[in-house]
C-alpha cells in the first residue's frame, strides 16, 4: 500500500516534559523568543519570518481564519476537517498516491487540518527541497481535485473512526462532553462529524466550503530556518504568492459568547461492555490572552496540570484508582473552558468522584500554600525553552501570536507574570475557575454497576452509547 503524506501535529498544549529545574531555570534567565521580520508576497499574505541555521530545516506554517468548524453549517458538521483532508489528497495536477510518494521522497511533512478557529496548513523539510514542498503545499491550496472517489474514502474512514471512538470510552466521553458542554453553540461541532452529518455530506458541501472560505488575505504565515530573507521570497512569491482568488476576503463568522452551565448538569453514557468509567468535569475558563492567564496556569499546575498535581497525587499516587488524571484550559477568542477527568474501574468511580469534589471544595475554599506555589512557578518556567526549540514550534507560535493579536512580546509578558503570581492570586483563580455548583459532568460507563454510586451527586441523564451521534 503506498503510504500517505505525514501528518505534522501542532500542540497547543506543553504539559509533561521532563526537565530539570536546576537546569531549566538558568535556561528560562536567557529565554526570549525573537521578534520575527515581516514580509509581504504579493498577493498581499503576510508572513513572519525569523531565520535559523543552527540546521538545514524549514518549517512553514500559515492559519485561515474563518475556515474552521466553527464555520460549518451546524447541517454539515465535520465540513470544515473533510476539506482539509482531502486537500491532500489531491491536486489538479497530482493524484493522491503521487503527491503522498512525493512528499514522502524528501523526507518532508505536510499537513492541511482544520481547528475551530481557523484552518492549518503546515510544512517541514531539509532546505534544499523547500521551494519543492512550497510548490506542492500551494498547489493543494490553489487547485484541489476533490475527486469523489477521494471524497467516499475519507468519509467511509471517518464514519469507522466514530465507531471505534464509541468503543474506545477514553475517546468518547470527550466526544460527549464536548456535545454536553456547547450544545448547538459553533465550537460545539466535532471535527470528526457525526455519522448524521457524514451521511448526508456530499462532495459538492465540500467544494463549496473550500470555496467559500479559503482565501489567501485570510492567512497568517509563518517560516522559520534556515534560508535568507531574498531567496525565502523568491520561493514564496513563486508558490503560494501565487495563490489568488477573486473579490473579497470573506469575513470569519462570528462566534456568539459561549455558554455557562447553570447548575449541575449529569449526564451517565451507558456502554455495557465497559469495565472502567471516564469522565469529564468541565466549566467556564478564559479567552486567549486573557491577563488571567498567569495565576491561572499556576493554579491548574497545581491542581491537575503535572504528574504531582493535586487529582494526580490523590487518585493515582496514593490511592491506586486510576494510572491518570488531570485538569487544563482550553481557550479561544470568545472565551475558553476549565476542565478535569480520570477514569477507574467500575466499582470505584463513586469514590473517585467524590474525592474529586472534595479537592475542588478544598482548592477553592483553602488555597495553595507558597511552597506549593513557587514549585509551580518554576515548573512553568522550566518548561518553556525546551517547547520552543524546534523551527516548527517557532513558527507555530508566530502565527498563534498573530492570529490572536497578542503581539509578539506576549510571551516575555506572560512569563514574567508567571514569576509574580502569589498565593493569593493562585487562590483567587481556584475560586474563579473551578466550580461549585455550575458544571457539566459527563461519565461513560456501565450504567448496571455504576449508576447506583453516582445517584448521591444528583439527578442523571442517562443515554445509551448505541445512539445515533453524540
Amino acid at each position: 500500500m503506498k503510504t500517505r503524506a505525514r501528518v505534522l501535529l501542532a500542540a497547543s498544549a506543553t504539559t509533561g516534559l521532563a526537565v530539570l529545574l536546576a537546569a531549566a531555570l538558568p535556561a528560562y534567565a536567557a529565554f526570549k523568543l525573537p521578534a520575527p521580520e515581516k514580509l509581504t508576497l504579493k498577493n498581499g499574505l503576510v508572513v513572519y519570518f525569523q531565520r535559523n541555521s543552527d540546521l538545514p530545516l524549514i518549517s512553514f506554517q500559515m492559519w485561515l481564519r474563518g475556515a474552521g468548524s466553527a464555520a460549518e453549517p451546524a447541517e454539515l458538521e465535520g465540513a470544515a476537517g473533510l476539506t482539509a483532508a482531502l486537500m491532500t489528497k489531491g491536486t489538479a495536477g497530482m493524484d493522491a498516491d503521487a503527491l503522498a510518494e512525493a512528499v514522502d521522497f524528501m523526507g518532508a511533512d505536510l499537513t492541511i487540518a482544520a481547528a475551530e478557529e481557523y484552518a492549518s496548513v503546515g510544512t517541514q523539510s531539509l532546505a534544499e527541497h523547500f521551494p519543492k514542498i512550497m510548490e506542492i503545499a500551494a498547489d493543494c491550496l490553489k487547485s484541489p481535485a476533490f475527486k469523489d472517489d477521494e471524497f467516499a474514502k475519507e468519509r467511509k474512514t471517518r464514519l469507522d473512526t466514530l465507531k471505534s471512538m464509541k468503543d474506545n470510552p477514553a475517546a468518547a466521553v470527550r466526544a460527549y462532553f464536548k456535545k454536553a458542554y456547547f450544545g448547538a453553540h459553533p465550537l460545539g461541532r466535532l471535527a470528526s462529524g457525526t455519522e448524521t452529518s457524514l451521511g448526508r455530506m456530499t462532495a459538492a458541501d465540500v467544494r463549496t466550503f473550500y470555496k467559500k472560505f479559503y482565501h489567501p488575505a485570510n492567512g497568517i504565515a509563518a517560516v522559520v530556518g534556515d534560508i535568507d530573507k531574498a531567496k525565502l521570497l523568491d520561493v514564496l512569491n513563486a508558490t503560494i504568492g501565487r495563490w489568488t482568488v477573486p473579490g473579497a476576503a470573506p469575513a470569519a463568522p462570528a462566534v456568539p459568547p459561549l455558554p455557562r452551565p447553570a447548575g449541575r448538569t449529569l449526564i451517565l453514557i451507558d456502554k455495557p461492555d465497559a469495565t472502567q468509567a471516564y469522565w469529564v468535569l468541565g466549566a467556564p475558563g478564559y479567552r486567549q490572552g486573557d491577563p488571567v492567564s498567569g495565576p491561572a496556569a499556576v493554579m491548574n499546575t497545581l491542581f491537575g496540570g503535572r504528574f504531582t498535581s493535586w487529582l494526580s497525587t490523590e487518585l493515582r499516587i496514593k490511592r491506586g484508582l486510576t494510572y491518570g488524571a488531570g485538569s487544563n484550559f482550553q481557550s479561544w477568542a470568545a472565551g475558553g473552558i476549565f476542565s478535569a477527568s480520570s477514569y477507574t474501574k467500575n466499582d470505584k468511580i463513586g469514590e473517585m468522584l467524590q474525592i474529586a469534589f472534595d479537592l475542588l471544595k478544598k482548592a477553592r475554599s483553602s488555597g495553595f500554600a507558597a511552597e506549593e506555589v513557587e514549585s509551580a512557578r518554576n515548573y512553568i518556567l522550566g518548561q518553556f525553552p525546551p517547547t520552543l526549540e524546534s523551527n516548527a514550534s517557532k513558527a507555530g507560535t508566530y502565527v498563534r501570536l498573530a492570529f490572536y493579536r497578542l503581539g509578539f512580546d506576549y510571551l516575555d509578558t506572560y512569563l514574567a507574570r508567571i514569576r509574580a503570581v502569589a498565593p493569593p492570586e493562585a487562590k483567587d483563580a481556584a475560586a474563579k475557575f473551578i466550580p461549585d455548583a455550575d458544571f457539566i459532568l459527563v461519565v461513560v460507563g456501565k450504567a448496571a454497576e455504576i449508576k447506583s454510586q453516582l445517584d448521591k451527586f444528583g439527578t442523571w441523564t442517562v443515554k445509551k452509547i448505541t445512539d445515533p451521534d453524540f
